[in-house]
């Protein structure tokens, strides 16, 4: 019968020779991403810096990913003439990429409705603007292989990688195709229902950036906008179940100019609405909800979700001048009786999703 004390020392012998630390190595730091609402950025808001723009970029200075919508095509010297004109044309100069990067961004999807405003030469300069600064980016392409590709971005923390696509409002001619540049859409045959084969390009997409252990964000800009456009349609959560089973850490979806509901789906958050974090509209016909926003600070843990905490923003609806094109339309954190309205506003839609959100004071812990 074998001593058990001669077991004992064979044990603390064997640990003995164990590499320094190794039994009592420290967990490796999180990755830290940061997502915002989409940027409808037509001029530079930087120079001079906006009230509370050093506050948010205090706050995005903590991550190791920034991600946001760039909703506006960028005319760089590749850019080609209008598609569009008055209120709905969303162009800006190569300057707003800087304000966007002096801020914090390091991440973009590319891959939305106005990403052909200055048609197929207007998706290739932005994609060029993006690279020269530095900003990853996925969505647009071009051609249909790299508008649906993944973007990534490296990180001390590991690899990120953004899997993105448009749903609704792309105009004949916008769509990526094997031969042309353009977004990454997932057409709708019949209402509720998208064409699977784009489904499928999005879930191999993500599968295959999973298979490279990135931390998988998938993303959607919507436009097949229900008749509350704060409403959630099925296809959507649909979809955000589908990109998670297929190995995304976290889904977050634009399109809508104002917050929607929150779910968590094995583990995975999923963001179905940020609204806007900057929304220089020439329009001045939208309702209050359009100027609320929220900054979701969230870690992930070997390619798993592991908390966030949603800070809400609120808007600048104002004109610098009564003469001024755009509206600031820049935001601010949120602080009292207005944070708490909108963590409540946050908490209903999710409820009406069947998620039990539970704001804490000016915030909203996951």
């Amino acid at each position: 019968m074998t001593d058990p004390a001669l077991n004992r020392r064979a044990f603390l012998g064997a640990t003995a020779v164990l590499p320094a630390g190794l039994a009592f190595a420290r967990p490796s730091p999180p990755l830290r991403i940061t997502l915002l609402g989409q940027a409808l950025i037509q001029e530079d808001v930087c120079t001079p810096p906006w009230p509370g723009q050093a506050a948010i970029a205090a706050r995005l200075a903590r991550a190791d990913v920034v991600f946001t919508d760039v909703e506006t095509a960028i005319s760089g010297r590749q850019a080609g003439v209008p598609t569009r004109t008055g209120d709905v044309l969303h162009a800006a100069p190569p300057v707003v990429l800087d304000c966007l990067k002096r801020v914090g961004v390091t991440l973009a999807t590319t891959a939305n409705n106005h990403a052909w405003d200055l048609g197929s030469a207007g998706i290739l300069s932005t994609l060029a603007e993006l690279d020269t600064r530095g900003i990853a980016h996925a969505g647009s392409g071009r051609d249909l292989d790299t508008a649906a590709a993944a973007g990534w971005q490296r990180t001390p923390h590991g690899a990120v990688a953004l899997v993105s696509a448009a749903a609704g409002a792309i105009r004949e001619g916008a769509a990526a195709t094997p031969t042309r540049p353009g977004v990454n859409e997932l057409r709708r045959t019949v209402p509720g229902t998208l064409v699977q084969e784009d489904v499928d390009r999005m879930l191999d997409a993500i599968r295959g950036a999973r298979r490279r252990d990135a931390t998988v964000i998938a993303c959607l800009h919507n436009h097949y906008w229900e008749a509350d456009p704060a409403t959630t349609p099925d296809w959507q959560r649909k979809l955000a179940r589908d990109c998670v089973d297929a190995g995304a850490a976290i889904f977050v979806a634009h399109g809508p100019p104002l917050l929607q509901g929150i779910e968590l789906y094995r583990g995975a958050p999923v963001l179905h609405g940020l609204g806007s974090f900057i929304f220089q509209t020439r329009k001045a016909s939208y309702g209050p909800q359009a100027w609320q926003s929220l900054m979701v600070e969230a870690t992930f843990r070997n390619a798993k979700f592991a908390g966030a905490r949603l800070t809400p923003l609120t808007l600048d609806p104002n004109r610098s001048t009564p003469s001024a094109e755009y509206v600031r339309g820049t935001p601010s954190i949120a602080t009292g009786a207005q944070a708490r309205d909108i963590c409540a506003a946050v908490a209903r839609c999710s409820a009406a999703l069947g998620a039990t959100l539970r704001p804490s004071g000016e915030a909203i812990l996951l």
